[in-house]
């Protein structure tokens, strides 16, 4: 049976770690020029109706080396544009692929594709969530400060698709998660939290700091919303990632950006390019960590 990456959520705890654990080992066997190549012969269909740097760049290195191919596909370039069902679509691509990558606007349609396709589908970031970033965030976290349990994240700014799976992130694998954002931009709905983490959601971004290990940011205007720009910056001033607000934290406090970033708006230069960020770290182990996952969906567990 078929195993898809709609939501963190479809992967358990024990099942993170488990990625994890395979992430720490391909990232040591490129580090150290040890070939693997267990996805030889095996393809990636990946749809793309949102521009991407990090997603698009390394979704292609990890297939190349993990031995497969990586398709680049965007909406112009294919039927669905031109009335195609989705139904039909993912009919079709599952009888040449053996993956499917979609980052797109609406969720819907990742969920439908996941529905009619035969083959995994992993889903890139929609605007209801990015569950690929908050699994490489963690495992950074993890590979930083040497686990996760009880760790403190604030998350500082828009209550927007990266705030939402961190709150489903942070529930799942144990940690403690304050997202300090203004009241009309906090997340709209409520994942189901469970039980394992502890998370809440308060006004005041220098409340949220105190005592935490990882402090967190995302652009203020995400694709798409382009319209609310200078209202919504407005708004969020007060929540700028500065070196006002990383003093207020613990002095080994870790400052993380999951990019693109608009200097001197929601993060200054100095807390970005300073001592206390792991934003770069961050972003190369999106690499290491969708590797593990290629390798976990695309390969059928041995009978």
């Amino acid at each position: 049976m078929k195993k898809d990456l709609l939501s963190i959520s479809d992967f358990s705890r024990e099942e993170i770690l488990d990625l994890f654990e395979k992430s720490s080992d391909l990232k040591e066997k490129r580090q150290k020029g040890i070939p693997h190549q267990p996805l030889t012969g095996k393809t990636l269909g990946m749809i793309f109706n949102k521009h991407s740097t990090r997603t698009r760049i390394s979704f292609e290195v990890g297939m190349f080396e993990l031995g497969g191919h990586a398709l680049f596909l965007t909406g112009d370039q294919l039927q669905l544009n031109r009335g195609e069902t989705i139904r039909d679509s993912a009919q079709v691509l599952s009888r040449y692929l053996n993956g499917i990558l979609i980052r797109t606007y609406d969720h819907d349609e990742v969920l439908a594709l996941a529905e009619h396709a035969t083959i995994p589908v992993i889903n890139g970031l929609t605007d209801f969530n990015h569950p690929l970033q908050i699994l490489a965030d963690i495992f950074t976290i993890k590979e930083k400060l040497g686990g996760i349990d009880g760790v403190k994240v604030a998350y500082v700014g828009d209550g927007n698709n990266v705030a939402y799976s961190w709150m489903m992130g942070a529930s799942i694998m144990g940690m403690d998660l304050v997202i300090a954002c203004p009241n009309s931009l906090q997340p709209s709905t409520a994942p189901d939290l469970g039980n394992n983490g502890h998370v809440k959601i308060i006004e005041d971004p220098f409340e949220a700091v105190q005592n935490a290990d990882i402090i967190y940011t995302d652009v203020w205007i995400s694709m798409g919303d382009e319209e609310d720009t200078e209202s919504k910056k407005k708004l969020l001033l007060p929540y700028q990632i500065n070196q006002r607000l990383v003093d207020a934290a613990k002095k080994d406090v870790m400052v993380m950006h999951c990019l693109p970033a608009h200097r001197e708006i929601e993060i200054t230069s100095e807390v970005l390019d300073g001592g206390h960020s792991i934003i770069f770290d961050q972003a190369e182990n999106r690499l290491h960590v969708q590797k593990a996952i290629l390798e976990t969906l695309l390969l059928p567990p041995q009978e």
